[in-house]
């Protein structure tokens, strides 16, 4: 008597198949603006702005991690005199799938420094981000007195790239880890990279990204930007290491 909800809902929305077809309407093309916009962005800190620093690290995260979870990889680093920060990239989702109703406190969460979508407008406001947010750092510490280290780990490797290269930060080394130089970069700015030391690449020979191929080109890629650099390779996949970490720190060779 009567209909089951599935059947009702398929007669609702399956049109008879006698239903002409509506006629095709033409395409319409849209216009694109931007603005800027104030918004609040978060980053974790270990060590403090006041400490006799002799040493500050910016340290940017991979995809879909967040700052204070990155941050705690680099606690073998901690001393007094250090000073590590972790921006966190702007966009943040949930790390499951969607579901129906809300999420729980409990849903994992990731951020990601962009995407193909809206590309230029996205490095443009990482790379004014992480400006400001090494002039707020150095608004209280001495930056002539302290040693500036740049720090990418996977997706922040672009992330970090793009910024020593089209920002005003002057580090003193840029350690890239895991990661990928941006495509877009050339010799001209690819020197800022390596101002004031050679640039530091660092590879786990278990990282599932980094097949050999993908090494050697970026290896080739680095010869032909005329970038110094050594490569340090560890016993690990991707992911940040401990010892390499502390060797890397305290100047040691890998």
């Amino acid at each position: 008597m009567f209909q089951s909800l599935a059947a009702r809902t398929r007669q609702y929305i399956e049109p008879p198949l006698q239903t002409p077809l509506a006629s095709e309407k033409p395409r319409r093309t849209f216009a694109e603006r931007h603005i800027s916009v104030p918004r609040s962005a978060r980053y974790a800190m270990l060590g403090s702005l006041d400490a006799d620093l002799s040493e500050v690290w910016i340290v940017c995260h991979g995809h879909a991690q967040l700052a204070r979870r990155f941050i705690a990889r680099f606690l073998p680093l901690e001393r007094s005199d250090r000073l590590i920060v972790a921006p966190e990239a702007l966009s943040r989702f949930y790390l499951e799938p969607p579901r129906v109703g809300p999420h729980n406190a409990d849903v994992p969460v990731g951020a990601s420094w962009m995407t193909y979508e809206d590309r230029d407008a996205e490095i443009d406001d990482y790379v004014r981000y992480l400006d400001l947010l090494h002039d707020e750092v150095f608004s209280v510490v001495d930056r002539a007195r302290v040693r500036l280290v740049a720090f990418g780990f996977s997706q922040g490797v672009a992330t970090v790239t793009r910024w020593v290269t089209r920002g005003k930060s002057d580090p003193d080394r840029v350690i890239l880890w895991a990661g990928m130089l941006p495509t877009e970069l050339d010799a001209s700015a690819a020197a800022r990279l390596t101002r004031r030391s050679p640039l530091t690449v660092v590879i786990g020979n278990n990282d599932h990204f980094a097949r050999a191929e993908v090494i050697e080109q970026q290896e080739t890629r680095l010869r032909e930007l005329q970038v110094p650099h050594h490569t340090v390779r560890f016993s690990g996949g991707h992911e940040l290491n401990a010892q390499v970490l502390v060797q890397l720190a305290e100047g040691a060779q890998a």
